[in-house]
């Protein structure tokens, strides 16, 4: 069915749209305005709509008791996107919350659900503790918990979709004394709210403002709180103006909802880059600072402590982490790199201790990586991930392939690192896949295979630097068990190691993995690995904000000015932006070019430009002890990771990680240099 509903009485554009234009009629919509005096519980009142002739606007909101406020309506648009515009004006001092539902016309059962950068399908492989299907057929969210302000309906048996997305300046939000309840603010929001509801066995979208957050509110990893309403307050004569904007589709598929959902939102808030004066080499050197004050040396594997520091010190600890959210290898790497280019002899000094320390003493008895160690307590974790070893294999054959470059040979890494793919093959399955994590005897411990195309870009580079067809034939696997399990069914996993959830992650990693599986092919082959890389690009491109975020006074990521275009939502369970992009932006700029199309590039140079504009020096700390040391849980949004809340970080942070993907966002082309298939 089409999206016939919103606003009432509107049977007389029905004669001028065609039989597939949105409509508007009572039966479909409804609206209501809930009034709060300070002390008491709040009321909400129906809203019925009046058509108005000769006026500027459609429709009157009114309610059957009198209201201190007067709401208005207009409807403008085409046939398939119409523009609600509702102007509220008030007779007295009020504090409101204004809600609007519109029935699609699908069966709630027949539906998928999309809110970028938040809500999958289902959520159903995020736990009932988090926003999920598990809890509640119901969500509606505010506003800057979402990559774009909008909420899409997906009827996968019609391939139909309706999505509402709101239209305003986004410039100012206000504390609240609490988070749950029914909550005054202390000022003036941008921020309102979207969600889907079940309404009677049909989906509705359903959106107002300010924001409300039901049947739960999201507060920090795995904690859901009881629900939330805000009421704005306006004073007597004041008045305000809020914009909607309501579209119809007909996708092909829920991937195909996503991919237009998303070129559809790019193109309504039109995303430009940042102006920062953080130029490469700017960014480059005050980014070095962190190799040189995280440096550990006084332990066996030498390393960069980059995990679970203190924003307060960023004082060293003991924790040595080969990838994930350590990555000491590939910062190493790209120390040494740095290093002798800029003849910084303390850089290169450093990096080659942490290769030649971890060749004698970051190995396992069967050859694998010592992922995690802790020197003062428990030693090297026994489980072993998929996704640390091939971070840490990935870092390993870019050091190899620059010291090659340099007339330096390392036979003994060499070695080490082909015995690690060989055993990568014996670890792979039948299907293609790789066990998230197993034991050194090789024993499954979590059989997900959401971490699957973190093995896929050490495999290719390894088929190219030891020229053996095994690995690239293993990555050719590893791409049919993603283009089987995850891209065709739109269903992006679990690759982060620590949530179990719809992640940002595995559809990057899932792009990327095709990405360099298409430069080491040619032909049919290569075109078919470009078209599974932009498929799963669509969706790691929804996670990423297309426009910013209001904070209030006194939330220091507002008062420093931060931008969050072209910043990424982590996951359903750690709703926080971050820097995560490392070769992403490469994929995009090749997709550009492949695909002529120019969305990918320019976005490609927003998340580019805009991910540097927390870089900590002195007199710009950004709420960092430490020049360099990039700060890793962004919390955008009134959700935390235990401490501080929206506007601030965590207390606890891993700039390992951080400093590494910048450092590959500005490092352009390694893959193509690497693999070749220019």
């Amino acid at each position: 069915m089409i999206l016939k509903k919103v606003f009432c009485s509107v049977v007389l554009l029905a004669g001028t749209l065609g039989a597939s234009a949105i409509e508007y009629t009572p039966v479909n919509v409804t609206a209501s305005i809930s009034l709060k005096v300070p002390g008491n519980n709040a009321v909400r009142y129906p809203l019925t709509f009046q058509e108005l002739r000769q006026s500027e606007f459609n429709y009157q909101l009114v309610s059957n008791e009198k209201l201190p406020v007067m709401i208005y309506q207009k409807v403008s648009g085409d046939e398939d996107t119409k523009r609600i515009t509702l102007f509220i004006v008030t007779s007295e001092d009020v504090y409101f919350n204004y809600g609007e539902e519109i029935k699609s016309g699908a069966k709630h059962d027949d539906c998928l659900f999309y809110m970028p950068g938040f809500w999958y399908r289902r959520n159903l492989r995020s736990p009932k503790e988090a926003p999920s299907f598990h809890t509640s057929d119901s969500w509606t969210v505010r506003e800057d918990r979402l990559s774009s302000p909008m909420t899409t309906i997906f009827d996968e048996k019609n391939n139909k979709s309706w999505s509402v997305a709101r239209l305003d300046k986004f410039e100012t939000d206000a504390l609240t004394t609490h988070k749950e309840g029914e909550v005054i603010l202390s000022g003036k929001t941008s921020v309102g709210y979207t969600g889907f509801e079940n309404n009677g066995g049909i989906a509705a979208l359903s959106f107002g403002f300010p924001y409300r957050e039901t049947p739960k509110t999201y507060i920090r990893k795995l904690t859901l709180a009881p629900s939330v309403e805000a009421y704005q307050y306006l004073a007597k004569g004041e008045s305000m103006t809020l914009t909607w904007e309501i579209n119809e589709n007909a996708p092909t598929d829920f991937s195909d909802c996503v991919k237009q959902a998303w070129e559809y939102c790019y193109d309504l808030y039109k995303p430009v880059p940042v102006e920062t004066p953080y130029t490469d080499e700017i960014m480059k050197d005050v980014l070095s600072n962190f190799f040189v004050e995280s440096f550990v040396s006084d332990t066996p594997a030498k390393y960069y402590s980059g995990v679970e520091l203190r924003t307060a010190d960023c004082e060293k600890l003991d924790v040595a982490e080969v990838g994930f959210v350590g990555r000491t290898l590939l910062n190493a790497f790209n120390a040494l790199e740095y290093g002798e280019a800029k003849h910084r002899s303390d850089l290169v000094a450093n990096a080659n201790a942490i290769f030649d320390s971890y060749l004698e003493h970051g190995f396992s008895d069967a050859g694998f990586f010592h992922e995690v160690i802790h020197y003062k307590h428990n030693g090297a974790e026994p489980v072993h991930s998929i996704r640390r070893q091939s971070e840490g294999v990935y870092a390993a054959l870019y050091y190899l392939n620059y010291e090659k470059q340099q007339g330096r040979k390392h036979p003994e890494w060499e070695n080490r690192l082909k015995g690690m793919l060989d055993t990568f093959l014996r670890l792979q399955n039948a299907d293609g896949s790789f066990p998230r994590k197993f034991n050194d005897d090789l024993s499954v411990v979590d059989k997900s295979g959401g971490s699957t195309p973190s093995a896929t870009l050490p495999l290719v580079m390894g088929s190219k630097y030891f020229k053996d067809k095994r690995y690239l034939e293993s990555a050719k696997r590893s791409v049919a068990y993603l283009e089987n399990e995850l891209i065709s069914k739109a269903d992006y996993f679990s690759s982060t190691l620590d949530a179990n959830c719809e992640d940002k992650e595995a559809s990057l990693y899932a792009s990327t993995a095709a990405y360099y599986l298409a430069l080491a092919t040619k032909g049919e082959e290569r075109s078919h690995y470009a078209e599974l890389a932009k498929k799963a690009a669509y969706f790691a491109l929804s996670w990423y904000y297309t426009w910013d975020v209001p904070f209030a006074k006194g939330q220091m990521l507002g008062d420093i000015g931060l931008k969050t275009r072209g910043w990424g939502n982590v996951s359903v369970e750690n709703n926080h932006i971050d820097v995560f992009v490392f070769d992403f932006a490469d994929v995009l700029r090749w997709l550009s070019e492949v695909y002529d199309e120019p969305r990918f590039a320019d976005f490609a140079d927003v998340i580019s430009s805009s991910m540097r504009q927390l870089l900590p020096y002195e007199g710009h700390l950004c709420g960092i002890a430490k020049k360099g040391f990039y700060p890793e849980v962004v919390q955008h949004t009134n959700w935390d990771y235990g401490k501080n809340g929206k506007g601030y970080y965590n207390d606890i942070f891993a700039p390992g990680w951080v400093v590494a993907s910048l450092w590959e966002l500005l490092s352009p082309g390694r893959a193509e240099q690497f693999i070749g298939g220019k």
